[in-house]
């Protein structure tokens, strides 16, 4: 390749070229860093940032003192935000209602204190409510606000307001933990959903950080036929 490349960007996009094209196959050793800053006539941190970001991709694999190779089995990673449950109701063509079912602040049990890093003397609030989708049940939010991260949701207005939305405008965060399950409805969600027992409900339980600290954790039950999707 001729010619000079002045940033990471156009580095990776050269990178993943070669990766397509199999001028560098899967599991073969690419050149090292330095080299690849004179191929290219940039700096050699230019390449490690492209390099970096590929391999947290799963595109490249690198390891200490053995060099960077391509990745025998890319990685696709999954993406997905979080929604605000009343745009996707409305995004479906319905009515969205919400209901704040419950309220209360103080310390949390141990299993949620542990899940979220609050001591003690720590307090979290709880919220359970249900969103309605033309006036029918379409998800019940169960979710504790780390007090300690997010003061000001204390006083916020939940019973105008779900947890969900209030949280995305008001508390800013870096990353978040999400896991899918299927599972047999208890006496509560039958009674909120007014799904038949027995019935299979699909439920997200998602803990979100800003930086080292979670900010909240819910768990959100859909009700029966819910259906989710995503992109690689």
């Amino acid at each position: 390749m001729s010619g000079s490349i002045k940033n990471w960007q156009s580095v990776q996009a050269e990178v993943l070229r070669r990766i397509h094209a199999r001028i560098w196959r899967p599991g073969a050793q690419i050149p090292n860093e330095a080299d690849l800053a004179a191929e290219f006539g940039c700096a050699r941190a230019t390449v490690n940032r492209a390099l970096r970001n590929l391999a947290e991709a799963g595109l490249l694999d690198r390891r200490r003192k053995a060099g960077t190779r391509v990745a025998l089995q890319p990685v696709a990673k999954a993406t997905l935000d979080i929604p605000v449950i009343r745009l996707e109701v409305e995004g479906r063509g319905q009515r969205y209602g919400y209901r704040l079912m419950a309220r209360e602040a103080g310390p949390p049990p141990p299993e949620i204190a542990a899940a979220m890093g609050i001591d003690a003397a720590g307090a979290a609030l709880h919220l359970v409510a249900l969103h309605l989708a033309d006036e029918d049940p379409y998800a019940l939010e169960d979710r504790w606000i780390n007090l300690g991260v997010v003061p000001a949701a204390r006083n916020a207005p939940f019973d105008e307001i779900s947890g969900n939305e209030w949280l995305l405008a008001h508390a800013p965060y870096t990353h978040g933990e999400i896991g899918f399950s299927a599972v047999i409805a208890d006496a509560a969600a039958i009674a909120a959903l007014a799904c038949p027992d027995p019935s299979a409900l699909f439920v997200l339980d998602r803990l979100t950080w800003d930086q080292t600290r979670v900010v909240t954790k819910v768990r959100i039950t859909y009700g029966p036929g819910h259906e989710m999707t995503t992109a690689l």
